[in-house]
């Protein structure tokens, strides 16, 4: 990468683009919504269930005008989610303010471990033990979701609930490759703890992207 390119992207004028993609969002709050998703490649957490650790190294994915994945996005729908990677490795300021000019409505998918930038319609946080969200991160977010690997994660879901808003909506969502073991613990703790909701993969359900 060049000088020049690297300054273009440190930015937000250039980012990693990894892949982008028309879907429906199978997670969360807005979960059954037609959306374009940008995955911005970079992510140095190290989630060791990752079902995309392609996206770590940033280097792997081409530096891409955000004027282009902005012309690119706006062809498929007014719902756009930013996700990675950690797209908050990146300043998101350029590609927020170009989105919004278009008039969509702009989601950001991120663990929140680097301090946030760019504007947004709806945070959803989802936290990490190994590099934990920034402060303002944690005043934003819009939904907060714990994935549940173990039931060491439940302790942990509690203690990041303590830390967001008090208007933020709390999902616990099973790791897709332990649902057999960890569905029915988390169906019984949502009982038992209804502030919590449940969280699914249905994307991977209806198998699609």
């Amino acid at each position: 990468m060049t000088q020049e390119v690297q300054e273009l992207v440190n930015q937000g004028k250039m980012l990693p683009l990894m892949e982008e993609f028309y879907t429906i969002q199978g997670e969360g709050f807005y979960k059954g919504t037609a959306a374009y998703f940008i995955r911005i490649g970079g992510c140095d957490v190290g989630c060791h269930w990752c079902d995309v650790k392609e996206s770590w190294n940033a280097q792997l994915h081409p530096p891409t005008e955000t004027e282009k994945i902005v012309s690119n996005a706006k062809k498929y729908s007014n719902t756009i989610v930013v996700t990675g990677g950690e797209p908050l490795t990146w300043d998101m300021t350029e590609l927020t303010k170009q989105l919004k000019a278009e008039g969509m409505t702009i989601h950001i998918e991120t663990s929140g471990a680097y301090e946030l930038s760019g504007e947004w319609d709806w945070i959803c946080l989802s936290p990490k033990k190994m590099k934990l969200p920034t402060h303002g991160v944690y005043e934003k977010a819009n939904e907060l979701k714990c994935i549940i690997y173990n039931k060491d994660d439940f302790r942990f879901a509690e203690e990041q609930a303590k830390k967001v808003n008090g208007e933020c909506i709390l999902y616990l969502q099973p790791e897709w490759s332990k649902r057999d073991i960890v569905v029915p613990l988390i169906v019984d703790y949502v009982m038992a703890n209804p502030k919590w909701k449940v969280s699914l993969q249905t994307h991977k359900y209806l198998n699609i992207p």
